[in-house]
């Protein structure tokens, strides 16, 4: 089962104008091949199917582990998206007049589902528009070829996310990304180690994939600087503590002792959208559900 706690794993800068081309973009890294929504289900999927669950605990508690940082991975994604959409809107913005077509001068590169379908919001698609698929999801039962294919996705999901950040200079997207850069090369390496262990076959040595470190990267170098590309953090009160016997010694990079941290990132806040009346989201004219709800709550809490 799940907790879920509400913030994002990372602070998201606001971004500074709405910016539909980058979060075209940035969706690729949401439903594509290799986005976010491909390494939750891959590992959640390999974490339900794992065969001898006890006798190699240490493997399955890795797999598992991560598949649930992968849940916040689609959140922080679709925050990115959802910030380049909205742009620095606050408060409900009615200064479109659907009867006008305000959205016929949407520039080139706009994902037009963006628009028609989700009102100004991310979807569990890829830049085109096309829904994620199921397909994208390999669970063989074999935890060697299990564990490559993840060590290959880590690596071909960074290989876009350069590419993404080469397209925008949007601090709502950079951001996004720096924080992801490192925490994918986080479990590329973990792979790898779990891969030496039962192969001997040491996969460390090919990394960074592509062969760039995240410190060119001034939004993927601060977070190294904290150390963050040390830590496995840990997403379970009680469970998962196994992931010790993997993630251990030091990292590759600066020799500094690797860390399991029990418990998720101190994050930062949720993402607010404003509501837009050319969107009808979460209505044209909201203020009759806004008193209902009012009225609820203030049942609800005896006022």
């Amino acid at each position: 089962m799940f907790l879920r706690i509400d913030r994002l794993q990372v602070e998201l800068p606001v971004a500074p104008e709405a910016d539909p081309r980058a979060a075209a973009a940035v969706q690729e890294l949401l439903g594509g091949r290799f986005g976010e929504m491909s390494t939750l289900m891959n590992y959640m999927y390999q974490s339900f199917n794992f065969r001898n669950r006890e006798k190699l605990r240490p493997y399955y508690e890795l797999i598992a582990n991560i598949a649930t940082e992968e849940l916040g991975h689609i959140e922080l994604v679709s925050a990115s998206v959802n910030m380049l959409l909205n742009g620095p809107r606050k408060d409900f913005d009615k200064s479109e007049d659907p009867a006008t077509s305000p959205w016929k001068g949407l520039p080139a590169g706009t994902n037009p589902h963006h628009f028609i379908v989700t009102g100004q919001a991310t979807l569990v698609g890829n830049s085109l528009g096309q829904p994620w698929r199921g397909d994208y999801v390999f669970s063989s039962g074999n935890l060697i070829l299990d564990l490559l294919h993840n060590f290959f996705l880590e690596n071909g999901a960074r290989l876009q996310k350069l590419r993404v950040y080469e397209m925008t200079d949007n601090p709502a997207a950079r951001e996004m990304l720096g924080y992801l850069f490192v925490r994918g090369g986080v479990h590329a390496l973990a792979y790898a180690k779990a891969l030496e262990q039962l192969t001997g076959v040491d996969l460390k040595k090919m990394l960074p994939i592509p062969n760039i470190p995240n410190s060119h990267f001034p939004e993927a170098r601060k977070f190294e600087q904290r150390g963050v590309h040390r830590d496995l953090y840990r997403f379970s009160p009680d469970d998962y503590k196994q992931i010790a016997l993997i993630w251990e010694g030091t990292h590759p990079q600066d020799g500094q002792a690797l860390r399991v941290v029990d418990g998720p990132p101190q994050g930062g806040d949720l993402t607010q959208l404003a509501g837009i009346a050319s969107s009808f989201a979460p209505e044209y004219a909201p203020q009759e559900i806004f008193e209902i709800a009012s009225k609820l709550y203030n049942k609800a809490t005896g006022r």
